[in-house]
């Protein structure tokens, strides 16, 4: 199956990026979690700018994969592969059903995890541990995700 020439610099490109994006989220997944991180370490990040840094960075690599994958690669690669797309839920839904994703309801609970590491990490600690404890434990099923499009993107020859 051939695709327009358009559609192919799209995959190529956005290919190139995720792979960028998860070597960086990898890093700084490795940097923030090398040792547990506690309600103390929430606490202090208003002190301790370092690691501020490595939880803003975490958050916002693990939101980038995501909105790049999801809605980014997933869209132009189902549209490749001849399916229609909708709403990212349906689309979520029919990568499950292609074996592009494990599951589109995990998927669902980590953009829903984006959020709220996003905007209630400054008002409650707790929350931000539980959230960034949850991201981490997400970070291989949203890197095999991303894996598993690329493989069929190159498995058709379109990278």
């Amino acid at each position: 199956m051939t695709v327009e020439p358009k559609i192919a610099l799209r995959l190529q490109f956005l290919t190139r990026v995720v792979r960028k994006e998860c070597q960086h989220l990898v890093t700084t997944d490795q940097r923030l979690f090398a040792g547990m991180f506690t309600l103390k370490q929430a606490a202090q990040l208003e002190a301790d700018p370092d690691l501020a840094e490595r939880v803003e960075a975490f958050v916002g690599r693990f939101g980038r994969l995501q909105d790049t994958v999801g809605d980014k690669l997933l869209p132009i690669l189902l549209t490749a592969l001849g399916e229609k797309t909708s709403a990212a839920i349906d689309n979520l839904d029919r990568a499950e059903r292609l074996g592009l994703l494990k599951s589109a309801d995990e998927w669902m609970v980590m953009r829903n995890l984006r959020n709220q590491m996003i905007h209630e990490y400054v008002e409650d600690p707790a929350i931000l541990i539980n959230a960034l404890q949850s991201g981490h434990a997400f970070v291989p099923t949203l890197i095999a995700g991303a894996d598993r499009m690329i493989a069929e993107i190159e498995l058709r020859g379109w990278a």
